[in-house]
């Protein structure tokens, strides 16, 4: 089991929740219950599968867990434009979120390549 805080890639997927929940809280109050939980619930899935799989016994169990933050991190790319294109999210915040969103998904591309030669 490694430290799952020493990780780059849950750094930068922690610190994109944390913006989520930032730039979410703006949303409309008839939000509430639909995008903005939606978004923080994918934002958070992100991170917590990468600790949750880091803590499992072999490298097969931490990539299952990094192809889910994989998924929740494609959905929130879709539920960030979606926000965007609905003006709840200005372009300067959709556009730093939108690029690290993507530099996260290729991390999680090469460390599961990483993880899988290592086997």
């Amino acid at each position: 089991m490694q430290d799952y805080r020493k990780l780059q890639i849950w750094q930068r997927s922690h610190r994109v929740t944390l913006a989520i929940y930032k730039v979410t809280a703006s949303f409309p109050d008839d939000e509430k219950f639909g995008l903005v939980s939606q978004m923080r619930r994918s934002a958070a899935s992100v991170p917590t599968n990468i600790a949750e799989g880091s803590g499992r016994g072999s490298n097969a169990d931490f990539v299952r867990f990094l192809y889910i933050a994989m998924g929740s991190s494609a959905e929130l790319d879709y539920q960030l434009l979606l926000s965007h294109d609905l003006g709840f999210i200005e372009e300067k915040d959709y556009t730093q979120i939108s690029t690290e969103l993507t530099e996260i998904h290729r991390m999680l591309n090469g460390f599961i390549s990483k993880l899988k030669t290592n086997h």
